[in-house]
């Protein structure tokens, strides 16, 4: 009897440790199976991020980036009227010494607040070349040409500043538009060339004849027509640089014009109004044609620019290295003009020099003299006729 219980107790015994082995087995199973089941659907969610991206919440707006109604804005009008001007003393040596509180600005008479105030700007330059062809220029040319070619070739600053070459007689041509590149602007001075007039046999002398078929353009190549090509120039080609550029015209012509059809204040106000100085080289033949100072010297005047009359080819070099001089050290006032009406007036600026001892050198202070108020819309460009 004892010996059945104690083979009883055996079997029960690895019955209850087979049973143990079971359970362990089948707890593992399941252990492993959820791991599996975690791990797919760990694996597959960002496969569904990518089918289906979820929206990126929006932040709150700060308290400065909320967008204001037009009744709680303030509006300012930062326009402001830029003057370049230069000063020399009476040996034309160029002073660079001024400071801001050595000046003050007027404009209309009336004082104006200096908001900037920079020597020896160094602003991008767009110029525009003009050459007269007509008969008067036919033994000075070439003297000419190859002075505005060293003149290019000077003061150009490679991807700075632009140029354009117009040649003119009764009719203005366009040589080359308004580029960077030296190599063109001396390629366009190389085509320029007299071209003489029907019955032309030279040394300004004009025989009588049939004229050709061409006559209204043999006409024109034996007239000058300088205000209607300074008018054209300011109007049509500096307009068009871009908007923080000083523009001025160099103008070469003996200064009789015989066939405009603007008017020479015409051309200064068109001048103005491109923010454009004109230098003017009084060249020709003085023995045949003379040269009209009181003309070239009015015009430039009126635009803050300089007249220059070359005797020699020296002198002509000279006038070109000292307009290359006058456009890199001129000092630069900015203002906002104290009267805002926007109307198209002509406002009259004069700078003063307040500082006693500046004074005493009765320095010369070069400046447009005035400007025309901008418009709320764009003004028409048809160009006036003579009554």
């Amino acid at each position: 009897m004892t010996q059945v219980r104690v083979l009883l107790r055996r079997r029960w015994a690895r019955v209850c440790l087979l049973l143990i082995a079971v359970a362990i087995s089948v707890a593992f199973t399941c252990a492993s199976l959820a791991q599996s089941r975690s791990g797919s659907q760990n694996s597959s969610r960002p496969r569904r991020t990518e089918d289906a991206p979820q929206a990126t919440p929006t932040p709150p707006k700060k308290e400065e980036e909320v967008t204001l109604t037009s009744d709680d804005v303030v509006r300012v009008d930062t326009s402001l009227t830029n003057v370049f001007f230069t000063a020399a003393d009476k040996q034309k040596r160029f002073i660079g010494n001024i400071k801001r509180e050595d000046v003050r600005v007027l404009e209309d008479g009336v004082p104006q607040q200096i908001f900037t105030f920079q020597p020896n700007s160094d602003l991008p330059l767009s110029l525009a070349i003009l050459i007269d062809t007509s008969g008067s220029e036919e033994r000075t040319l070439p003297e000419e040409k190859a002075a505005a070619r060293a003149f290019l070739e000077s003061v150009m600053r490679p991807a700075k500043d632009e140029a354009a070459v117009v040649s003119f007689t009764g009719e203005v041509t366009l040589e080359q538009g308004l580029t960077g590149n030296v190599a063109r602007l001396r390629r366009a001075i190389d085509q320029v060339e007299f071209v003489p007039p029907s019955g032309y046999i030279g040394g300004g002398v004009v025989v009588g004849g049939t004229p050709p078929i061409s006559g209204t353009q043999q006409t024109l190549a034996g007239s000058t027509a300088i205000w209607d090509a300074i008018w054209a120039t300011s109007n049509e080609l500096l307009t068009d640089s871009a908007e923080h550029q000083r523009r001025a015209i160099i103008l070469l012509t003996d200064g009789e014009d015989t066939i405009s059809q603007v008017h020479m204040q015409d051309a200064i106000s068109r001048a103005l109004k491109a923010d454009a100085l004109i230098y003017a080289i009084g060249i020709g033949d003085r023995y045949s044609y003379g040269i009209n100072e009181g003309a070239l010297k009015k015009i430039t005047d009126g635009t803050g620019g300089r007249a220059y009359f070359p005797r020699n080819e020296r002198d002509l070099r000279e006038a070109f290295s000292q307009i290359e001089r006058e456009l890199r050290e001129q000092y630069l006032i900015a203002y906002s003009p104290s009267n805002k009406a926007r109307d198209g007036s002509y406002r009259r600026v004069a700078i003063e020099l307040v500082n006693p001892d500046l004074r005493k050198e009765n320095l010369r202070l070069t400046y447009r003299p005035g400007y025309f108020a901008k418009t709320p819309a764009a003004t028409s460009t048809e160009k006036p006729k003579n009554p």
